[in-house]
């Protein structure tokens, strides 16, 4: 049910979805590191997967800060030994939080498990702090509680990022956690960039991506697979084109800045950091590239140099 498990030996654990590895996030990442380090033991982070409110309501779908590979190596960063991915299904959806800590024996002897003072997991949310307190005193482990992160008044959170990605408030993004995020696969397009001299990589996104407003943004982007970045400037268009294409499919379309190259088939990720304009309609292809070049002047202004 929570997949197979490596040979840990004793840990210190933390569980969660960790969308978009926050502010909040890394509180909680740092208290494992360091329970882990007082008592000896490994630091653990499980990762749920699928979001569990997409489980537990049907038909839901839950906007994505980042896909759950990126979450993985991302919690790698913050110095946890071994991350773990478990399918959140139905089945285990109803286990009792006992019962799940139990499914983790042998291969992890939980010694510490961290938690939020409103965390609570298992059948029913039965997982309380409290009741964790409880059962660890009865097997042998002891719970490590982290107070939520406080932003502007409020506990940092994927939610609230979310809430600020839709809004196109990237600055509020990156002072919660880290740049919007973005990654798909480069896939062609109709060449209408390259004819106006601004060649785009067009992208397909393979999981439900937290996106911003249709418009203009600058960005930083990488292509491992072709030797381009990490943090290569980037002019990033988001919409539906309305010059030539009004009523056309939302395309996510990165010019990469000083870059001519073939990128089809490979996998880009992006960081998007300025909101440069809403998108616009223009009464010809001309007017569009003079607004196309003010764009590239601001977004090489925006983000510097290199």
């Amino acid at each position: 049910m929570i997949g197979q498990l490596p040979s840990i030996g004793p840990a210190a654990v933390v569980m969660g979805v960790f969308d978009g590895v926050h502010r909040g996030h890394r509180a909680m990442l740092q208290a494992t590191r360091q329970a882990a380090r007082e008592s000896g033991a490994a630091s653990v982070a499980l990762v749920f997967d699928p979001h569990p409110d997409e489980v537990i309501h049907a038909g839901r779908r839950v906007p994505r800060l980042m896909p759950p590979a990126v979450v993985e190596r991302r919690l790698s960063g913050q110095g946890i030994e071994v991350v773990h991915l478990v399918h959140f299904d139905r089945q285990l959806q109803g286990v009792a939080a006992e019962e799940f800590l139990a499914m983790l024996d042998p291969a992890i002897e939980l010694r510490r498990l961290v938690m939020t003072p409103q965390s609570a997991f298992g059948r029913g949310r039965g997982g309380t702090v409290a009741r964790m307190r409880e059962h660890g005193r009865e097997v042998g482990f002891e719970v490590v509680t982290v107070d939520p992160v406080i932003d502007d008044g409020e506990p940092v959170s994927s939610s609230r990022i979310r809430e600020a990605v839709a809004a196109g408030d990237l600055s509020t993004v990156r002072r919660l956690g880290s740049p919007a995020y973005l990654e798909g696969t480069v896939v062609e397009g109709d060449h209408r960039g390259r004819e106006l001299g601004y060649p785009t990589a067009n992208l397909r996104i393979d999981y439900v991506p937290a996106m911003p407003p249709n418009g203009i943004y600058t960005g930083r982007a990488a292509v491992p697979a072709r030797g381009v970045g990490p943090g290569h400037r980037a002019l990033v268009s988001i919409g539906v084109r309305p010059t030539f294409h009004p009523h056309g499919a939302r395309l996510v379309e990165v010019h990469l800045l000083d870059f001519d190259g073939d990128l089809y088939g490979a996998s880009l990720e992006l960081e998007l950091h300025d909101r440069l304009r809403d998108e616009q309609r223009f009464g010809d292809a001309a007017a569009l590239v003079a607004q196309m070049h003010r764009d590239e002047a601001d977004a090489r202004r925006l983000l510097g140099p290199g």
